[in-house]
């Protein structure tokens, strides 16, 4: 699995056009899932972000995690974070885990997330089209892959 975490002031997905979910200061989180990704890799991930201390403290070091500043959470699915352009120019996105594998992993991803974080995860549509908009916060976007692990 991969992440794309972003530190916002704000977040929103759109769904046909429509306001679907919204948080304000916290984190919006882009998940990739690989085909030969677990609950394992799910369950790492989640406390490594519950864990992550990206927000500022009152000397304006990033000392405090999401649990410190009672931030709010998004979770938007994006198989696009598999994409291999070795050949070609047109991606491959064959690394990425068939939709039947992918949602159960996804939604297993955001209730993990919810125990850790012990807050509500907000999410968009699994294999929608959506459109985010969101203020990065910084800019802070941190990419952790739970098979390297760093």
């Amino acid at each position: 699995m991969r992440l794309v975490v972003q530190r916002v002031t704000k977040a929103i997905v759109h769904i046909e056009h429509e306001a679907y979910a919204e948080i304000g200061k916290g984190l919006c989180i882009l998940l990739g899932i690989e085909e030969d990704d677990s609950e394992a890799d799910a369950d790492w991930l989640a406390g490594k972000v519950a864990g992550l201390r990206i927000f500022s403290d009152q000397h304006g070091l990033m000392n405090l995690s999401i649990n410190d500043i009672q931030g709010e959470l998004m979770v938007i699915s994006q198989f696009t974070l598999f994409a291999s352009t070795k050949k070609g120019n047109r991606p491959s996105f064959i690394r990425s885990a068939k939709p039947e594998k992918a949602v159960t992993l996804y939604e297993y991803f955001v209730s993990s997330l919810a125990n850790y974080v012990k807050l509500p995860v907000k999410t968009g549509i699994f294999g929608a089209e959506m459109q985010i908009e969101l203020i990065n916060n910084g800019p802070v976007t941190i990419i952790i892959d739970s098979k390297k692990k760093e």
